[in-house]
């Protein structure tokens, strides 16, 4: 699991949106309201591609609660756990188009999950349209003290095949360890972990030598002196770990993030986005939500929709050209 703060029960709450009649004699859920102008008049299903109680879970949450309050709608949270979110992307894309389903998704399930999949299994951001941007949940690269190592170099050095620990195929804490053993000409052996909690477990009882893991995994370990961070990966220092340099200033071309960003199926009307951006921007301006923020190790990126959707998009690009440039082949390398 994700975040080690703020730990919850998640339950899977499903609200069959109330019927009513239109003018012309057909049907729709009480959310849908044609042009989205009494948007939203019922029980809208916020989607999360993981199970309760991780990174992912947490922040639809803390989300939906102050859409909720913002809003005066309900926005229960639905666990729809498996293929790095990819199933609750799909109950999403398929829903109809008015509001009544929504999503936070994450990045890598758009830009780094394609690199790792069959083709029939890729996810396209085109099926839906994006909200807005969330945060920013950075990854950090671990070891045990008891592994010697202290920095990137010292990995470098060790003239020993570094076994690296990773939370599953097709994830940022994947693409970012192969990036940068495979920039650094490190002699390495990917072993993937089935979440950030397996993953978290191997480095602390030194079954694996590093473990790329999110930051609000990681952060309670490292504060009290149980792991090393070696880098972080992302485009700049954290706030949260200021004095863990990133893997850019250590030399290696390696920038891996994950974020998210709230999603709606393609086609929604534009007053329903613009109430969901409403009382999003309404959400992250209270005290409540900035606090969720910092003890959970998360950056701000509250981003319009169509700077999420140009960042996604550069990073796409960016991936698959350092994947192949690299020869990473994400499928085997964990």
């Amino acid at each position: 699991m994700s975040i080690t703060a703020l730990r919850r029960t998640g339950i899977a709450v499903s609200a069959a949106a109330a019927l009513t009649l239109t003018a012309c004699g057909g049907v729709e859920t009480s959310t849908g309201s044609g042009g989205g102008g009494d948007y939203p008049s019922g029980t809208v299903e916020m989607y999360v591609g993981a199970s309760p109680g991780g990174s992912s879970d947490l922040i639809s949450r803390a989300v939906s609660k102050g859409l909720s309050d913002n809003l005066g709608a309900s926005f229960p949270v639905i666990n729809r756990e498996g293929a790095n979110g990819a199933l609750a992307a799909a109950e999403v894309a398929k829903a109809t188009p008015d509001g009544s389903k929504i999503a936070i998704q994450n990045a890598s399930l758009f830009a780094i999950t394609p690199l790792a999949v069959s083709p029939d299994e890729v996810t396209k951001i085109d099926d839906f349209d994006i909200v807005g941007g969330v945060s920013r949940d950075d990854y950090v690269l671990v070891t045990n003290p008891a592994s010697g190592f202290r920095t990137l170099a010292d990995m470098k050095n060790g003239n020993r095949v570094v076994r690296y620990g990773t939370t599953g195929v097709g994830t940022g804490a994947q693409l970012s360890a192969a990036l940068l053993f495979k920039t650094s000409n490190i002699n390495s052996q990917a072993v993937p972990f089935d979440g950030g909690a397996p993953a978290l477990a191997a480095v602390l009882g030194n079954q694996v030598d590093v473990a790329s893991l999110q930051v609000g995994e990681a952060i309670e370990n490292i504060q009290s002196g149980k792991l090393t961070p070696l880098a972080v990966f992302g485009p700049e220092r954290i706030e949260y770990l200021p004095d863990v340099p990133t893997a850019k200033e250590q030399g290696l071309d390696v920038e891996v993030a994950q974020y998210r960003f709230m999603t709606v199926p393609k086609e929604t009307p534009q007053e329903v986005q613009d109430k969901l951006a409403e009382g999003m921007k309404a959400t992250f301006a209270t005290e409540e939500y900035q606090e969720f923020n910092k003890q959970n190790s998360l950056t701000p990126m509250e981003l319009s929709g169509d700077d999420v959707l140009t960042q996604l998009q550069e990073d796409q690009t960016r991936f698959a050209e350092l994947v192949k440039q690299y020869g990473i082949n994400l499928r085997d390398e964990g």
